[in-house]
């Protein structure tokens, strides 16, 4: 049936059906890679897909083809927000899109909307923010709007997501449709020294790492108090965000800032050298709705550390068998005697190297994709 649906839609005397993808700011995280990869499967596919962003956060961003900015910033005064929301319905009205698909909550609640006003386009809201992250406010527009009938459906990457909205009205779980995430391959054969040699990492130290947004939720701290306790372990973060200065003062505070590395935002193509220069991956968050960091790392083949969590559970096993080891990241000993077993196990690290092979048919990218192509075939 797939199959069919691909031809149907990249029959060459059809005219291209398009498709707007609709994200909050342009930067090098989780959310941005998953519409990149989409984006360039619906492009093979005989789409013709617009990148709008509301703004540009990172300098380092690299933006795909067809991208457009409805302002130079994040607003910071209620003119500059107005022209922002302008900005952004007169790109959407001169695109005349078939669809648009937004992303994160404020670009499902805040897109969704003004799409709506701008054209006659469906609007598919991927939930790719966790409970936590977002407002009473901006949770109770999501759930009016997806009741309503803003969104024509709404895709969560995971089955631990959906039971989250089982309580939501029932029209806005009649709308919701299961799409697990896509990845790409991030693995790297390269020497350890020399990876690390390319980021200016310490060559003959146990290192740990994590790549995430530098944000309270992803609580990072608990990755930096690990070195607290134990004098030779270093610790590499890639990412930015507005937690950095208390990292930093965290670190002074413990006397570990000679072994705390800010490696600063990557761009994905450099997220495999990253990967390769690390012993262990750590990632103690509070909340996940899919954990896309720690499937990438542990795909690549690095031992993982990572948060009891149910999602985490569920998205980091294949055939029932856990590709990642989970703890009590709130405890620190029990963090910390699980990362020091992964480094002196090494029974331990092959089994969950071993398991995590699985990974990359499991989230493919053309699974992703075509389903998303269904998603869109419905709608238009």
């Amino acid at each position: 049936m797939r199959s069919s649906t691909a031809t149907h839609l990249t029959n060459r005397d059809a005219p291209k059906r398009r498709v707007v993808l609709l994200q909050t700011q342009a930067e090098n995280a989780g959310a941005q890679e998953i519409t990149r990869l989409l984006g360039k499967g619906l492009n093979a596919r005989g789409y013709e897909v617009l990148n709008l962003f509301f703004y540009r956060k990172s300098d380092s961003f690299e933006e795909p083809l067809n991208t457009l900015y409805c302002s130079s910033g994040r607003p910071e005064t209620p003119l500059a927000l107005l022209r922002m929301l302008w900005t952004l319905g007169r790109h959407l009205a001169k695109a005349k899109p078939d669809a648009v698909l937004t992303f994160q909550h404020f670009g499902n609640v805040i897109g969704g909307g003004v799409a709506r006003l701008a054209c006659r386009a469906p609007v598919i809201a991927n939930q790719v923010s966790s409970a936590m992250s977002m407002s009473w406010p901006v949770r109770a527009a999501d759930i009016v709007m997806g009741s309503l009938g803003f969104f024509n459906f709404i895709t969560l990457n995971s089955q631990h997501m959906q039971g989250e909205y089982a309580r939501y009205p029932a029209s806005y779980r009649s709308r919701m449709k299961h799409v697990a995430h896509g990845f790409d391959d991030k693995s790297l054969d390269l020497p350890k020294r020399i990876a690390r040699q390319r980021f200016s990492l310490p060559l003959d130290h146990a290192l740990l790492g994590c790549a995430a947004r530098l944000h309270p939720h992803k609580r990072l701290d608990a990755a930096i108090r690990l070195l607290a306790g134990e004098p030779s372990w270093h610790l590499a973060l890639a990412g930015q965000g507005p937690d950095e200065e208390r990292l930093r003062l965290l670190a002074d505070e413990l006397k570990v800032s000679d072994r705390l590395h800010f490696v600063g935002e990557i761009s994905p193509q450099e997220m495999a050298g990253f990967l390769a220069c690390l012993d262990v991956f750590v990632f103690p968050t509070q909340a996940e709705t899919f954990g896309l960091a720690a499937v990438e790392a542990a795909s690549a083949g690095v031992p993982s550390v990572v948060s009891d969590l149910a999602v985490l559970r569920e998205v980091l096993s294949v055939d029932g068998k856990p590709a990642a080891l989970f703890v009590d990241a709130a405890d620190n000993a029990k963090l910390s005697a699980a990362v020091s077993r992964i480094l002196t196990d090494k029974a331990l690290s092959n089994e969950l190297r071993q398991n995590a092979k699985g990974l990359r048919s499991r989230y493919s990218v053309e699974t992703m994709v075509d389903e998303y192509v269904q998603i869109l075939e419905q709608a238009i």
